[in-house]
């Protein structure tokens, strides 16, 4: 088993802890970004932090693994990859917060499934992704994430394991005091460019 503070090691020694104004995938703002793919882009670093969440995940018996875009696909590869199961991912639709499995993915009635994802700030994705798996009639055995940066506020209705939990403040952007004080707001991730303050 991995120690949350083994965790915190393997993100900071990647430089995947930042320090900042940021943008957050949730609209909510942080001084604090974990940037993932600095992790995840080390096969070594992201097949020892999925053995806690596999080991975790066995007791469950799932028989599939499901993640949402784009994180969670390497995490349900590399989880399912460890319990010689199935992995497939739900996207999210356009048209609201919602995910649907595409590309011909298809849970069959009452399958097992256990949802994965990198960092959870709300529980926005895996709550979508749950949604999903629900919505193909399959049962959702549990969640697991890399990082819980709620500091367990989040709620889920299904079991979660967390390799690391972290109580990093979030603000809308009406309350963030970064915005108050003028400091420029990026948005990293898939479009690294500052976006415009509100």
């Amino acid at each position: 088993m991995v120690t949350p503070r083994e965790v915190e090691r393997t993100f900071r020694e990647a430089g995947a802890f930042r320090e900042g104004h940021f943008l957050l995938s949730s609209g909510r703002h942080s001084s604090f970004y974990l940037e993932k793919f600095q992790v995840l882009q080390w096969p070594a670093r992201t097949a020892t932090l999925c053995a806690d969440i596999a080991e975790w995940a066995r007791s469950r018996a799932p028989r599939t693994i499901a993640g949402p875009t784009t994180g969670g696909i390497i995490l349900a590869h590399e989880v399912g990859r460890q319990l010689e199961l199935r992995a497939v991912y739900a996207e999210r639709i356009e048209s609201g917060p919602r995910r649907e499995f595409r590309r011909h993915f298809a849970l069959a009635s009452g399958e097992r499934v256990l949802v994965v994802d990198d960092i959870m700030t709300t529980g926005g994705s895996v709550q979508e992704t749950i949604d999903a798996v629900r919505a193909a009639g399959a049962e959702v055995v549990g969640a697991a994430v890399l990082v819980d940066r709620s500091g367990g506020a989040a709620s889920l209705d299904v079991p979660l394991h967390a390799l690391w939990t972290l109580d990093i403040p979030t603000y809308v952007p009406a309350d963030c005091p970064q915005c108050a004080e003028g400091v420029p707001l990026a948005k990293p991730g898939t479009t690294p460019a500052p976006a415009a303050r509100t």
